[in-house]
């Protein structure tokens, strides 16, 4: 079987076209998105507000009972 390759400048001729389609489909998907940008002090108001509401829930500031924690030192068992 024998394989045939093009030649360098085809080849260069074809990476340019496939660049340049690349190209043109990230431009017009950028382009075409919905903007999802939000202000710096919306998303600052929108975090304190989840914070506060998950604040309950969030170990971290409610603690950990020491039955359910499975981090806890294991207890050690000897019979000597």
């Amino acid at each position: 079987m024998i394989l045939i390759l093009p030649s360098p400048a085809l080849f260069s001729r074809l990476l340019v076209g496939m660049v340049k389609m690349i190209i043109s489909d990230l431009t017009f998907r950028a382009l075409n998105l919905p903007d999802f940008r939000v202000e710096v002090s919306q998303a600052a108001a929108d975090l304190k507000q989840f914070c506060l509401q998950n604040a309950q829930h969030d170990p971290l500031l409610t603690g950990v009972s020491s039955s359910t924690n499975p981090f806890r030192p294991q207890k050690v068992c000897s019979f000597l």
